[in-house]
This record gives C-alpha cells, structure tokens and sequence, in this order.
C-alpha cells in the first residue's frame, strides 16, 4: 500500500489499483490517463527519486506528489524519521546515468538539502541534495562520465 500526498491531499492506493490505472505512454514521459470517464494529459516534470517526490504536469497544471512506500509509513509511525540532522560519509548514485555536473568543491561545507550533483538518468535530470551535514573530503564523479547504481560520488568528514 502507498501513501500518496498532492499539495496537502493524502489517499492510500496499491499495487494492483495502479495496474489497473488506464494509461497510455504517449511519448517521452508523457502519459495519456482515462479515470471516471475523464481524460488527462500528464508530464512528468521532474523526479526526485531518492526522496520520492515527482512534479508532474496535468492537463497543463503542475502538482507536486510525494509517495510513501510501507517502509516509509513504518519509519514514521517509529518515530525514526525526528532525527533533525546527521553526519553523511559518503553519497552513492541512486541509479545508473551521466554525471552533467558537480555543484561542489572539496572542502565545501554542506547541510541537508544542498545541491551536489546533476545526474541525467532516464532522459532526465536529476539533482542529487546532501541528507544531511558534512563537508567535502574527495569528489570521485567526474563531469561527463557514466555511473552505476550505488557508485561512490562523494565522500564526506
């Protein structure tokens, strides 16, 4: 079961109700979508996969969705997810793609949500934030190379 949330508008929906969901890929990540005899046009903007959180544009609107898979709504029901801040060691590319850009230096100090990297995956661009403090030991991406799920991109002190 996952959790969804729109702009403040939560509802739970599983696995086999998004199979059943009438859509049609029309193109690069653009979808055709029939619900309750309504259809929609909708644009995946942008994906941040590491936080599970899509822009999407629908019939020409954007909405942000963040999704919460059982491992998340567990987390949360432990209270696990209060820790404010937590020192990072190293950040891994959270799926195979091109390195577009490093936004940082060696030595820079960062706080959670600062911009390091720019990994294009899937025809899209995606930034990839710190999750938490630390500064910049060693950059091991390369602009213009290609990295694998899990590969070492920075290592934090």
């Amino acid at each position: 079961m996952y959790k969804v949330n729109i702009e403040g508008n939560s509802f739970e929906i599983d696995k086999q109700e998004l199979n059943q969901l009438n859509s049609i890929n029309t193109g690069n990540s653009t979808y055709h979508v029939l619900e309750n005899g309504k259809a929609y046009h909708i644009k995946l903007i942008h994906a941040d996969y590491l936080n599970k959180k899509l822009t999407l544009s629908v019939n020409g609107n954007p909405h942000t969705i963040q999704i919460e898979d059982q491992y998340d709504q567990l987390v949360k029901r432990m209270g696990l997810s209060a820790v404010s801040s937590q020192k990072i060691k190293e950040v891994k590319a959270p799926m195979p793609g091109l390195i577009l850009d490093v936004l940082v230096e060696a030595g820079t100090s960062v706080e959670k949500g600062t911009p390091l990297v720019i990994l294009e995956a899937m025809k899209m661009e995606n930034v990839l934030k710190a999750e938490g403090e630390g500064i910049v030991e060693r950059i091991e991406a390369t602009k213009g190379n290609a990295v694998e799920k899990g590969q070492v991109l920075l290592i934090m002190e």
